[in-house]
């Protein structure tokens, strides 16, 4: 017995030594891990805030492109943990990829002044040339809105107050889009205005496809749920419920 007893505790003893070696090595490598997740943040940080310092000319559009990675990043995250197939993620990423060369071709090359200050010298606007581009993108962006908010209120079903709201926000919006495009912006800026709506075009067609075609919450339900072992549990009752004595049991 005092032989058993001494193994016993020679045992103990290891086992105890044995699991703060353990101990050890986990919280290493849960350190390790943690530093690592740490470098890729900040890999990631640096990088943006540098192309946005050196390449794009300013820092913050480094904060910016940043924050809409991480939230893009995070939500096509959330929908592959929800069933949404990474083939649909991945050809929404690669629309907004092109959607975002275009953007930033047309607004790094300032195509839209170049287009408003031709269409105003061809038509002879009576206004200085330093702002006709300006003048012309606006009105053109108004018509626009216009067009569109007449056809938006006539296919609405609300009230006469609700499409002249349409129709008023419309042409506003118009007016807006033609000042903002009329601006000469440059490559750099340019280029992060590309950045920019690709993120947002992403995270947009993202959500247009979650909304269409919804999520299906009865195949979510069954991998949180232990079908096989249920069923596994009703056969084996049934089977008792066959074998077992009458009057035994229910």
């Amino acid at each position: 017995m005092a032989l058993a007893f001494a193994h016993i505790d020679l045992a103990k003893a290891e086992a105890s030594a044995i699991a703060g070696e353990v101990g050890r090595l986990a919280a290493a490598i849960a350190l390790a891990i943690a530093l690592v997740i740490f470098a890729v943040f900040l890999l990631v940080i640096g990088l943006s805030l540098g192309i946005g310092e050196y390449v794009l000319g300013s820092l913050m559009w480094g904060v910016l492109h940043g924050v809409l990675l991480f939230v893009s990043v995070a939500i096509a995250a959330v929908l592959l943990g929800v069933g949404i197939s990474a083939r649909r993620i991945v050809g929404a990423f690669a629309v907004a990829v092109v959607v975002g060369i275009l953007v930033g071709i047309i607004f790094g090359l300032d195509l839209p002044n170049k287009l408003y200050t031709a269409i105003g010298d061809a038509l002879a606007v009576a206004v200085e040339p330093g702002i006709r581009p300006l003048v012309v993108g606006v009105l053109l962006w108004m018509f626009v809105g216009l067009i569109a908010g007449l056809v938006a209120a006539v296919r609405m079903s609300a009230s006469a107050g609700g499409r002249f709201v349409a129709l008023a926000g419309l042409i506003v919006f118009g007016a807006l889009f033609g000042a903002f495009t009329a601006i000469t912006f440059g490559p750099q800026v340019g280029a992060g205005i590309g950045i920019t709506v690709g993120y947002l075009t992403w995270i947009a067609l993202m959500a247009i496809d979650v909304s269409r075609t919804g999520i299906d919450v009865e195949a979510l339900r069954r991998r949180f749920t232990p079908v096989q072992t249920i069923d596994t549990t009703k056969e084996t009752l049934e089977w008792l419920q066959k074998r077992m004595p009458p009057g035994i049991g229910s």
